[in-house]
C-alpha cells in the first residue's frame, strides 16, 4: 500500500533532486511532429501510463514523451539553462513557488487555452497566460484520529502545552510540503513575525524531518511513530482510503483546515520549441474534461477544471479550507532564500 500512496502525495513536492540520465536534445522541429515531449517532475512522470495521453494522440497523431527532470525547483533551473535550447516543447509541474522564476526567464511563450473559462480565476496567477493552472493541492497539517480526538483548530493552538511534542515538519530546503507550511506561517504572522512563531513550536518540540516520506511513515503515528500530527496534505485521507488494504468507510486521518497553503501546478508551452501549435493542443487537453478527470485518483491533487467532476473519495472524505495561505510569487522569490536560511537558523541552528 504505502509506495503508491507515497509516490501519488508526492505530486506537489518531490524532495530528492534526481535529473534524468538520458542525454537531452533540442525540441525544435515543424509543425506535425511524430512526438512531442513534456518536461516534468519526477513524482507526475511516476504516475503516468499507456492511457494518460492516448485521448490526444487518437486526437493528433502525435504521441506524447515525457521527460522526467527532478523536483520542481531542479526542473525550474534546468528550463533556464537551456532556455536557447529547449529540452522539451511542454512542461508541466511549475508551482506557485517557483512561477516568479520561470517567467522573469521569460522559458515560456503565450498560450491562452480554450477551457480557461472552466478555471477558477483564483488559480490564473499569470495575466499574460504563459502559463496554465492544471492542478492545486492544499499543504495541511493532518493528524491521526487514533490518537487525536480533538484537533487543534488553529496555528496558535500548537504553540500551547496540549500539543508539545506533537508535531512533525519538513524542512522547507528540502521539502516542498515543508517550504509550502513555512509559507503558510509567513502569511499568517508576516515578516519577521513568523521568526517568533517558529522560535515558539521549537520550544514546544517540534520535529524537523528531511521529506514527506519520512515524516509519513516514519514519524507520524499512523504508521508507527511518535507523532499524531504531521504536514502533509488535504488529500491525504481519501488516499488513506482508496490504498487501504481493507476497506474503509471513514477516513482514519483528518485535517487541521487552519495553516493550510494552496499549491498550484501550471503548464506552459516553451519558447523557442518551433512547435508552438501541437504544443499548444496539448497544454488544452491536459486542461481538457477528458485528461483532468485522471488527476485526483493518479496523483491525488485537484483538477483546475470546476466541470470535472470529482471522484467519490474525494468528496467523501476530502474537507478542503475555505481560505487557504497564498503568498505573492514574486514576493516568494525574492524572499525565497532569506526565509529558509532564517528558519534553518531558528530551527536547525
Amino acid at each position: 500500500m504505502s509506495k503508491r500512496l507515497a509516490a501519488s502525495l508526492l505530486v506537489v513536492g518531490m524532495t530528492l533532486v534526481a535529473c534524468a540520465g538520458e542525454e537531452t536534445t533540442s525540441a525544435t522541429g515543424g509543425d506535425t511532429p511524430e512526438s512531442i515531449r513534456v518536461v516534468t517532475h519526477d513524482s507526475f512522470a511516476a504516475g503516468v501510463n499507456d492511457d494518460t495521453f492516448a485521448g490526444f494522440t487518437a486526437e493528433t497523431g502525435i504521441e506524447v514523451e515525457v521527460f522526467p527532470a527532478g523536483d520542481a525547483g531542479a526542473m525550474v533551473n534546468q528550463l533556464v539553462l537551456t532556455k536557447d535550447d529547449p529540452i522539451g516543447d511542454v512542461v508541466f509541474g511549475v508551482d506557485d513557488t517557483f512561477l516568479s522564476r520561470a517567467l522573469e526567464a521569460d522559458v515560456f511563450t503565450v498560450h491562452e487555452s480554450k477551457h480557461l473559462p472552466d478555471v477558477d480565476p483564483s488559480l490564473q496567477l499569470d495575466p499574460e497566460h504563459r502559463v496554465t493552472p492544471i492542478d492545486f493541492g492544499d499543504v495541511c497539517i493532518n493528524y491521526d484520529k487514533a490518537e487525536v480526538s480533538i484537533p487543534p483548530s488553529s496555528l496558535d493552538d500548537l504553540l500551547t502545552e496540549d500539543w508539545t511534542g506533537t508535531l512533525v515538519v519538513e524542512n522547507p530546503a528540502t521539502s516542498s510540503p515543508g517550504l509550502a507550511f513555512l509559507l503558510a506561517t509567513i502569511a499568517e504572522y508576516g515578516d519577521p513575525g513568523f521568526e517568533e512563531y517558529w522560535q515558539g513550536l521549537v520550544a514546544n518540540g517540534v520535529e524537523v524531518v528531511g521529506d514527506w516520506d519520512t515524516a509519513y511513515y516514519a514519524s507520524f503515528t499512523r504508521y508507527g511513530g511518535e507523532r499524531p500530527l504531521v504536514v502533509s496534505y488535504a488529500s491525504s485521507p481519501p488516499a488513506e482510503v482508496v490504498f487501504a488494504e481493507e476497506p474503509l468507510s471513514e477516513a482514519p486521518t483528518g485535517v487541521m483546515l487552519d495553516g493550510c497553503y494552496r499549491q498550484i501546478e501550471f503548464a506552459g508551452v516553451l519558447e523557442g520549441t518551433g512547435r508552438e501549435g501541437p504544443a499548444g493542443q496539448l497544454v488544452d487537453f491536459m486542461l481538457s474534461p477528458e485528461f483532468q478527470a485522471q488527476i485526483p485518483l493518479t496523483w491525488f491533487v485537484f483538477p483546475a477544471n470546476t466541470t470535472v467532476e470529482l471522484p467519490p473519495e474525494f468528496v467523501d472524505h476530502t474537507t478542503l479550507p475555505e481560505a487557504p495561505a497564498s503568498v505573492d510569487a514574486a514576493e516568494i522569490d525574492t524572499n525565497r532564500e532569506r526565509w529558509i536560511e532564517t528558519w534553518t537558523d531558528i530551527v536547525l541552528g
